[in-house]
Formats: C-alpha cells, structure tokens, sequence
C-alpha cells in the first residue's frame, strides 16, 4: 500500500487530528462541495476536515474504490447519514514531503449535498460559538 494512503486511512480512521495537522502543508488548499472559493492555509483546512470527521463518521462509513499513485489519491466513498445514501469523492494531493497540498470533495446527489451542507454548516457554527483553537480539537 503506498504511505501517503496509509497514512490518511490512519487519520481517517482513528480521527487522529494530531496526525492531521502534522500532515496538512502550510499551503494546503481545501475545495468544499458547498462553498464556492478555495479554503486556503492549514488551519481553516484542518477545521473543514476536523468537521467532516464528526459529520461522517458512522459504521457505513466506507471507500468503494480507490486510486493511488506517489502524489494524487482519489477515494470514492459512500455513507449512509440520516437515511440519506451519500456518495463522494475525495480528491487528495501530496508533496514529496508527503504532506497534503491539496484536499477536494466532490458529492453527489443533490439530496446528500444538502444534508452534508446542513451539517457541516452546524458543526461549524459550534466551533465558531465555542471559539475553539482549531489545532486544539
């Protein structure tokens, strides 16, 4: 299995955001499904994803397909969310330091866009309400 896929399977999985933050690149880019620029830097990347571990984390959690080479992964994912069949893509680039540049999700149906939405918005909004130091989640 290449590192980089072992090591986000590890983040994933394990919700290890200490491992997550140390793997984002200060640069990184994150491409919502929702909103319509780029997220730049490490740390509104690290509160998205952070975000996503809690919307999406369930038993039927699972990938169905995955495509990997030294510096792309694509991870197409399905998980089923208030009755709601979610299917998705996670788009991920790695530099040669092994650290994530680039994190895009893609989303579909309509249907489960709008949920994840939803949910990621209130999710979100409790950290803001909280003003949680997003490095310390």
């Amino acid at each position: 299995m290449n590192t980089n896929l072992e090591t986000w399977h590890h983040i994933l999985f394990n919700q290890d955001t200490t491992k997550l933050l140390a793997t984002l690149a200060d640069d990184v880019v994150f491409h919502s499904p929702v909103v319509h620029t780029p997220q730049k830097g490490k740390q509104i990347t690290f509160l998205y994803l952070s975000a996503a571990f809690v919307v999406f984390s369930n038993d039927t959690f699972k990938y169905v397909r995955e495509v990997v080479n030294e510096t792309e992964t694509l991870l197409e994912f399905e998980v089923e969310i208030d009755g709601v069949l979610v299917n998705g893509i996670d788009m991920i680039s790695w530099n040669d330091e092994g650290k994530i540049t680039s994190f895009k999700v893609m989303l579909r149906p309509l249907k489960a866009v709008n949920l994840i939405h939803q949910k990621m918005g209130e999710i979100l909004m409790k950290y803001q309400q909280k003003k949680i130091n997003t490095y310390f989640l």
